[in-house]
């Protein structure tokens, strides 16, 4: 038996499946593109298979296909899994289904981990929201999260969230990304040559996500710290006040929010 299993060797299974090999070595990688699993496979140390091995001898199962694949995935491997008499969990990254749609699409009411992890997963500083089935033990979540921990931070969330907090930590990165150009972009104006304004602007963003997570204090009083009455900063905070900078990135998050409503009923 494998402790995991990856259908679905893309960007975002690879990065888990790479995450999870530094707990693990006993994984099996599947993925329609056989080079992509022989590659990853020899990268992480671990095993290439096809989805039918994996549906029958991994305990914990990566669904790693896009939603609108889903059905079709689970639909060639459900006999295999009702042929199973020992316990295994079916982890679904796919943004918009259920546990129970995803129990249907399997064919039983099948143990179930649903996450959603986003691209920094890659280097180890991952935001990974959770929920999971009512039978899905306590011994087999702590395994789980054990085991995924070099991923980043794994935070359960009620499911009826779930949407919503994949539009802010899923979604988020390339909001973030789109600032951070244009954070380079302004010091580029301003005479920096692109490399390093773009490096002052990756730190400064990866320096105050730091201090916000470990001084615990609300942004606004973070904000308020950098601004000196007549000073600099402040001018620039009242430029991104009048653009209503915040209102555009809460448009950003609820547009998100609601086309992953609209996937989960396609």
């Amino acid at each position: 038996m494998y402790t995991f299993g990856f259908i679905g060797a893309g960007n975002m299974g690879g990065a888990l499946a790479k995450a999870a090999s530094k707990s693990t070595k006993n994984i099996l990688i599947a993925d329609h593109f056989t080079e992509r699993a022989e590659k990853l496979s020899i990268e992480t140390g671990t095993n290439v298979g096809d989805n039918s091995q994996i549906a029958s001898e991994c305990q914990y199962i990566f669904l790693g296909v896009k939603p609108q694949m889903m059905a079709d995935m689970l639909g060639e491997i459900k006999d295999i899994l009702k042929s199973r008499n020992d316990d295994f969990v079916l982890v679904t990254m796919a943004a918009g289904l259920s546990i129970e749609t995803i129990r249907t699409m399997a064919g039983g009411a099948y143990k179930v981990i649903r996450i959603m992890p986003n691209t920094p997963v890659e280097v180890g500083e991952g935001q990974i929201l959770y929920c999971k089935s009512d039978n899905v033990t306590a011994n087999e979540l702590k395994a789980f999260l054990e085991n995924m921990k070099h991923a980043g931070n794994l935070t359960e969330i009620p499911e009826n969230l779930m949407d919503a907090g994949c539009s802010v930590s899923g979604c988020g990165p390339a909001f973030v990304y789109m600032f951070i150009r244009g954070l380079a972009e302004g010091g580029i104006e301003c005479g920096i040559d692109e490399k390093t304004a773009l490096t002052l602007a990756a730190q400064t963003v990866l320096g105050s996500a730091k201090l916000l997570i470990e001084s615990k204090k609300d942004p606004s009083v973070l904000i308020e710290n950098v601004c000196s009455p007549g000073g600099s900063t402040i001018e620039g905070v009242k430029s991104l006040d009048n653009d209503n900078l915040e209102d555009v990135v809460v448009n950003a998050v609820t547009a998100s929010y609601e086309r992953n409503i609209e996937l989960g009923k396609a």
